[in-house]
């Protein structure tokens, strides 16, 4: 069961204006912005403009448009940083497991370095 929607999460406050972001794109569906602490050289965010809590959410309540939107966001954002042709990772956090550390759904786009192997080791 996901968790229950916040509204006064940092991107839920990024998208009321009420926080200040580097925006790097935005659409009618989404918003991409420079993450405040980079774990790559490029490091953006895209988060859907609806209050959804992670990636099931999303995929369980967003409409198609909505769905597209976020997607085709995401492409554009990559093309638009100039990282297709080396090559980046997209990356959703969805729950506990995961990390997921804000509590709406958001796509890191990691580029410009070696970005090692898909997932860490499990812990011994």
């Amino acid at each position: 069961m996901a968790a229950t929607y916040d509204p006064n999460n940092i991107f839920a406050r990024i998208l009321r204006g009420e926080i200040p972001c580097k925006k790097v794109f935005e659409n009618e569906h989404a918003l991409a912005f420079n993450d405040i602490n980079p774990q790559a050289p490029t490091h953006i965010l895209v988060i859907p403009k609806g209050p959804y809590v992670d990636m099931d959410d999303f995929t369980a309540k967003a409409s198609d448009a909505e769905v597209a939107g976020l997607f085709k966001a995401v492409g554009e954002v990559a093309r638009q940083a100039g990282v297709v042709a080396d090559g980046y990772r997209t990356l959703s956090n969805c729950g506990r497991d995961a990390h997921q550390e804000v509590p709406h759904l958001h796509i890191h786009i990691f580029a410009g370095r070696d970005l090692g192997g898909m997932i860490g080791r499990p812990k011994a």
